[in-house]
C-alpha cells in the first residue's frame, strides 16, 4: 500500500507531465525558411564613347560662363606678371634658404616703410612658405599666392634686449632678417642656436643691449601661439597691426622693386653661419 506523501509526490508528478503540451505551445519550432532561388543576373548596360575635340573653336557653354564671371577677373591677376626674378628662389637650406630670405626682407622693408622706423628684425615659421623654389624669370603674381596662401597678417612688436636675445634661439630653425646667427647641427641633424647678433643697414654686427627696447615685425600667427618656442612673444609690448597681410606685403615689394627698375634677386648671405661639420644625413631636417 502506498503511503500519503508518496501519493501526492506521484499526483504532482502526473501533473507536470500532462501540463507539458499545454505550456509548450508557444515554444513551436518553425521550419527554415527555404532557399530563395537564385537572382538571374541582368544584361549589363551598353555603354558607348567618342572623343570628342575641345579648343578655341568649342563655343562657350552660357551656363558656365554665368557662373565663373565673378571669379574670371580676379583669376587673370594672378597671371600678370609683376616683376623679373633674377637666379631662382629655393627653400632649401637653414632658414627657408633664398626663399625665407626673400620673404623676410620684403616684409622688413614694408613694414619699416609702413612704421617710419627702424625695425631690428622680421621673422616668419618655415611652414608658411608653401612653395619649395621659384625658378628664375618672370615673376607672376600666382607665385606669391602659391607660396604664401594663408592670411597671416603683419604685426610690429616691441621687446627688450633680453626677449630679442632669446627669440634669435628660436628662430634658428626658421627665416628672419636682421641677425646673424652662429649654429651646429646637433645629433638629430638639426640647427642648434650658438650666438646671434644684429646686423645693421651696412652689414655690420652689433651686440644686442640686455636694457634696449627693439621693435621687430612678424606675424599674426606666431603672436597668437601660447605655448611651444614663440610662447616668447606673449611677453612683447605695444602690438602695432600693419593692417595688410604676409602675402600683400611681398607682392607690394615686387611691384616696387618692379618700379624702380630693379629685378629681384635671391639672396644667400651670411645670416645663419654654420659652425663645425654639416648634417650627418644628405637632407637635413626642416
Amino acid at each position: 500500500m502506498i503511503n500519503k506523501p508518496i501519493k501526492i509526490f506521484l499526483y504532482v508528478i502526473a501533473l507536470i507531465v500532462l501540463a507539458v503540451p499545454v505550456f509548450g505551445q508557444g515554444a513551436v519550432i518553425e521550419p527554415c525558411p527555404a532557399t530563395p532561388a537564385p537572382v538571374k543576373p541582368q544584361p549589363r548596360p551598353q555603354t558607348r564613347a567618342r572623343l570628342l575635340t575641345v579648343d578655341s573653336s568649342t563655343p562657350d557653354d552660357p551656363e558656365v560662363v554665368k557662373i565663373i564671371a565673378p571669379y574670371e577677373d580676379k583669376v587673370r591677376e594672378l597671371s600678370k606678371v609683376i616683376g623679373r626674378l633674377k637666379g631662382g628662389l629655393s627653400k632649401t637650406g637653414v632658414g627657408g634658404g633664398s626663399l625665407g630670405n626673400f620673404v623676410t626682407d620684403a616684409v622688413r622693408a614694408q613694414g619699416q616703410s609702413k612704421l617710419g622706423k627702424p625695425i631690428v628684425l622680421a621673422m616668419m615659421n618655415n611652414g608658411g612658405l608653401r612653395k619649395n623654389e621659384i625658378a628664375a624669370g618672370e615673376l607672376r603674381a600666382s607665385d606669391i599666392f602659391e607660396l604664401l596662401p594663408f592670411e597671416n597678417a603683419l604685426v610690429a612688436v616691441d621687446v627688450t634686449g633680453v626677449q630679442l636675445a632669446q627669440i634669435l634661439q628660436v628662430v634658428t630653425r626658421d627665416a628672419q632678417s636682421g641677425a646673424r646667427i652662429q649654429f651646429k647641427y646637433n645629433d638629430r641633424d638639426r640647427p642648434e642656436f650658438i650666438s646671434g647678433k644684429l646686423v645693421d643697414a651696412n652689414g655690420k654686427e652689433y651686440e644686442i643691449d640686455p636694457n634696449q627696447t627693439y621693435t621687430i615685425l612678424t606675424i599674426d600667427y606666431l603672436l597668437s601661439l601660447k605655448s611651444g618656442a614663440y610662447a616668447i612673444l606673449q611677453e612683447a609690448k605695444n602690438p602695432t597691426p600693419l593692417n595688410i597681410t604676409l602675402r600683400d606685403a611681398v607682392m607690394n615689394y615686387v611691384k616696387s622693386e618692379t618700379a624702380a627698375g630693379r629685378a629681384v634677386r635671391g639672396v644667400v648671405d651670411k645670416r645663419f653661419v654654420q659652425v663645425g661639420p654639416g648634417p650627418k644625413n644628405a637632407e637635413a631636417p626642416r
